[in-house]
């Protein structure tokens, strides 16, 4: 994976490189014999000052000046004419000149020997001046001048504003389509293509787009269940109201002893109303913080629905199925109400003359739980739909509301575990938590 982290750390150190380069190559640049002879002050008019004062003067007035310039700037100057005998003496010492005979092309110079030729207008004549720059010198014109170092300042802005620009533009880009893409999910709009071409990197931001795409993706089913369950609560609710109101409606008009033959339904109505909404808050409670998880001992948690059992169903027979020591870590209410929704679904469709089977085993680092009944079971076309709010198997709508399995689908996500319905091979149905097994901290 190409990191964002050495993408930037790339980009610096490669900047430096660059410029130091580039300012390095301007240093040999600004080092040539032409651009010193053409630069240097103590070398721009310094050949036509000479030539017309020893074409004017003689010999011993060029001397002179040749002096003084050595003793202003430190620069050695011989001048020879065509045939190469010098015409004065100069001012370069003959046992520097035997040295550099010797030893010119084997070892460094302490100074830079520079070249070039003037032709007098007046005469008509060459002359050849040979200078002779001690390095340090030359070293602290170069640093003098403000050429080079406006030079090196100005390639170094260039080139670290070129790559600055570049990066930039790398890391805004995407930061402004993740912008986009959240002010998207906020008006209910976003769309799994918008972040398609950045979530294809293979960087930080590769991968944070492909985080938001899925959490994008998680939110709108989200928003998308809440508004099917508000639209199915405000359906299922509409039922037992309307009964209600034709109920009472019926009351009104009554005389007494006929009110007080519908006073039962008007009751049971009443009764199937609070069960649903109490079941819709269950289900809605289930999103919300339920608080610090705890250990759960299974055995005492289906001991409890043992022993409430005869109060519900009193016709019907439990057996147990129990592996010793079983714990979960989890909420012990959300789960023993998940576990009861799961009884009471039994309890509809299982015959009186079978037991209910409610079976704790380990699987794994995991634990099942489930209830089994002797019942007709669910057609295999309707099983992925089952744990739906508010669906019901045809044949089974005069039955609950259809939030019994939905409460424990969520209850055992919650708990990080899953719901697992199917047909039993034997005959019935099964309704299976599978829950990760409680783990001792040390």
């Amino acid at each position: 994976m190409r990191s964002l982290f050495w993408r930037i750390l790339a980009t610096f150190w490669l900047a430096i490189a660059l410029a130091a380069g580039l300012a390095i190559l301007l240093g040999r640049a600004l080092n040539q014999d032409a651009w010193i002879l053409s630069r240097h002050p103590a070398l721009q008019e310094f050949p036509q000052q000479w030539v017309e004062l020893y074409e004017q003067q003689g010999a011993t007035a060029a001397q002179l000046l040749l002096e003084k310039h050595k003793r202003n700037y430190r620069i050695d100057v011989q001048v020879l004419d065509e045939n190469g005998q010098r015409l004065v003496k100069g001012t370069f010492p003959s046992r520097a000149a035997a040295f550099e005979a010797r030893h010119g092309t084997e070892h460094r110079l302490p100074w830079r020997r520079l070249t070039s030729e003037y032709n007098s207008p007046a005469s008509g004549e060459n002359y050849l001046f040979i200078y002779r720059i001690p390095h340090g010198e030359l070293t602290a014109w170069h640093r003098n001048s403000l050429l080079w170092p406006l030079s090196v300042l100005g390639i170094a802005l260039v080139v670290l504003t070129l790559f600055s620009l570049l990066l930039t533009l790398s890391i805004t880009r995407p930061l402004n389509r993740l912008r986009g893409a959240v002010h998207d999910l906020g008006q209910t709009a976003y769309q799994q293509n918008s972040l398609a071409r950045l979530s294809a990197r293979q960087d930080e931001l590769g991968l944070l787009a492909k985080d938001f795409n899925r959490m994008g993706e998680r939110l709108q089913g989200l928003i998308a269940s809440q508004r099917q369950l508000l639209r199915d609560v405000s359906h299922e609710l509409r039922s037992p109201l309307a009964r209600l109101r034709i109920a009472l409606a019926l009351a009104e008009r009554a005389e007494h002893d006929e009110r007080g033959r519908l006073w039962p339904r008007l009751k049971q109505e009443c009764d199937r109303l609070e069960e649903l909404i109490s079941e819709i808050l269950a289900l809605a409670r289930l999103d919300a913080d339920p608080g610090a998880p705890q250990p759960i001992d299974l055995a005492g948690m289906i001991g409890k629905l043992q022993a409430d059992m005869p109060l519900t169903a009193p016709e019907q027979k439990l057996q147990i199925q129990l592996d010793p020591g079983l714990l979960v870590n989890g909420w012990p209410e959300m789960l023993e109400r998940a576990m009861d929704n799961l009884l009471r679904n039994a309890l509809r469709f299982n015959p009186v003359d079978q037991p209910i089977i409610i079976s704790a085993q380990r699987q794994g680092e995991g634990v099942i739980l489930s209830v089994r009944d002797h019942g007709p079971g669910v057609d295999s076309e309707h099983l992925p739909q089952l744990g739906t709010p508010f669906f019901r198997a045809p044949g089974q709508s005069s039955s609950g509301h259809g939030l019994g399995l939905a409460i424990a689908r969520r209850t055992a996500q919650r708990h990080g575990g899953e719901l697992q319905l199917a047909n039993h091979p034997d005959g019935g149905f099964v309704a299976s938590l599978s829950l990760p097994q409680w783990q001792a901290t040390a």
